[in-house]
């Protein structure tokens, strides 16, 4: 257990990318079954305890801690998991040794508890377990034990660690269960690839890379077709042998939040397309509408038919049991729209096709979109292949430039992990209302797009400035004399009931510190109403 808390602990320390990778390989290869397994299935959220629950937490620890003192340390520290593992007062003659418990050991104490076991199989587990171990095992249980790691990027570890393409992990990957034994002989080379014996497996994504000018100046456009990028998420929906799978474009099975769009899905083959909300062809919703849907385990029947889900097709990539990836885009595209006429048209349509003559006909279409859900276009070679990854020059897309304010802060909340120290989750406002009146108005959240030492800045600043204070919310002084202005850039933006401001943004993040700014010449809600269609 001590090894694996000691990868928790550097994978949450470790912003580097290419660092994270490596702490999972050497802990792959030091690290004995079925243990790695476990710890493997952890990261990519694929362990779950019934009988233990988040809510319990709190329970215990109160039964050995005062309620007050707890409420202050949670809210210094920021991080529920870190607060209990540090607090956590072992009962009487416990004794903390947790290099004698395995992860594996721990795991199957607390899936074999039964509802009403679990609270006191993980309190004896806590006890006999040092702090950074203990917050190992509640993050395991209450599943926020990634670290800053995607699955996919646990994939390319396992991928890197075997020497193999990370597209060979994720054809196989959901035919694995934990803790994943066959898989590591693979990797091992101790046996066969594991075969790929699943129904409705997901296929690895193509694809593509941003264009630049130099990418327009060697490419000619009769060899691309171009169709429009659609403002959701993209999607994988394949059905074989009566199952039926829909997949985000990283392989997470997301079938759950959409079984009205899964009990339609009547036919044996997988499709590439975008997901969203809304009545094909007429009514597209907005990508704050398709969030309605997003992250949730059940869906209700009014929001099933408040926002009903359906898939823009891009490719055909299985016909029956024909694999299509290998041919050109230009045929795999006949066969796509021959294809989805035969499928529910409330549930599946047809992306169209951009007629252009050159570039600089194609831009001007890509800025002025016959759709506000459009957020640019995709250029696909007509005689590409479909293959994994993101190759260099078979499909570009070319994105609408990002929309730029400058915003007041307003509220700052302290953030989790290695963050939980500073305040950098941030409420940003705009003016509204007569000159000798303004007031601001609240318009977007943001936590990401400013370097560490901006944040440091920025979080000094907060403290300095704080005039109230809400639980872990701090209130900043903003007025037309005083306040931090930002620019903060952003995807689109959507009319929204729940907010005060009657906007919200898509995709907000900090572009830049505006120190210079007076905060009277931050721009006024007028701003963005006008930018809505």
């Amino acid at each position: 257990m001590h090894r694996f808390a000691e990868l928790l602990d550097r994978l949450l320390l470790t912003p580097s990318r290419n660092a994270k990778l490596r702490l999972m390989i050497d802990y792959f290869r030091e690290t004995p079954d079925p243990d790695r397994g476990l710890a493997l299935a952890a990261i990519t959220g694929n362990l779950s305890f019934s009988s233990v629950k988040p809510a319990m937490l709190r329970t215990l620890v109160m039964e050995r801690m005062d309620a007050v003192l707890f409420s202050y340390s949670y809210d210094y520290v920021g991080d529920l998991a870190e607060t209990i593992s540090l607090v956590w007062n072992t009962s009487v003659g416990a004794q903390a040794n947790d290099r004698e418990i395995s992860l594996s050991f721990a795991v199957e104490r607390l899936l074999s508890a039964s509802r009403s076991d679990g609270p006191r199989v993980l309190a004896d587990l806590l006890d006999r377990l040092e702090a950074p171990s203990r917050f190992a095992v509640i993050k395991l249980v209450t599943g926020g034990l990634r670290g800053g790691v995607s699955a996919r990027l646990a994939k390319q570890a396992l991928a890197d660690y075997g020497e193999v393409e990370v597209h060979d992990i994720e054809e196989i990957w959901h035919g694995l269960k934990p803790p994943y034994t066959e898989l590591f002989d693979w990797l091992d080379g101790r046996a066969a690839k594991p075969e790929r014996t699943a129904l409705a497996m997901f296929r690895p994504v193509m694809l593509s890379n941003p264009v630049e000018d130099s990418d327009l100046a060697r490419i000619e456009p009769a060899d691309y077709a171009a169709e429009w990028k659609w403002d959701g998420i993209r999607v994988q929906a394949v059905a074989e042998g009566g199952l039926r799978r829909l997949y985000s474009r990283t392989g997470d099975d997301i079938s759950g939040a959409f079984p009205d769009l899964v009990e339609a899905m009547d036919f044996a083959g997988a499709l590439d397309g975008e997901l969203l909300v809304g009545r094909p062809p007429e009514h597209t919703g907005s990508f704050s509408d398709l969030q309605q849907r997003l992250n949730r385990k059940t869906v209700a029947q009014k929001t099933m038919r408040d926002y009903p889900a359906f898939v823009r097709c891009y490719d055909l990539l299985q016909q029956g049991e024909e694999d299509l990836r290998a041919l050109p885009f230009a045929e795999r595209r006949k066969r796509l729209e021959a294809f989805v006429p035969t499928l529910d048209p409330e549930r599946f349509d047809l992306s169209p096709l951009v007629s252009f003559g050159d570039w600089q006909h194609l831009n001007a279409l890509r800025l002025d979109p016959p759709h506000p859900i459009i957020e640019g276009v995709m250029l696909k070679r007509l005689d590409s292949a479909y293959v994994p990854g993101r190759p260099k020059g078979p499909w570009f897309k070319w994105k609408r430039d990002p929309y730029t304010i400058d915003a007041v802060l307003m509220y700052a909340q302290r953030g989790h992990g290695k963050r939980s120290s500073f305040y950098s989750d941030y409420t940003f406002g705009v003016w509204t209302g007569p000159e000798n009146k303004l007031e601001l108005v609240p318009v977007g959240k943001a936590y990401f797009g400013f370097t560490d030492e901006e944040l440091r800045q920025i979080d000094k600043y907060v403290r300095d400035n704080t005039v109230e204070r809400f639980g872990p919310v701090r209130s900043v002084r903003a007025d037309p004399n005083h306040g931090l202005v930002m620019e903060v850039a952003f995807e689109g933006l959507n009319r929204s009931t729940r907010h005060k401001s009657g906007v919200a943004m898509r995709f907000p993040r900090i572009s830049r510190l505006r120190w210079d700014k007076p905060a009277a010449e931050a721009d006024r809600l007028e701003t963005l109403t006008a930018m809505l269609v």
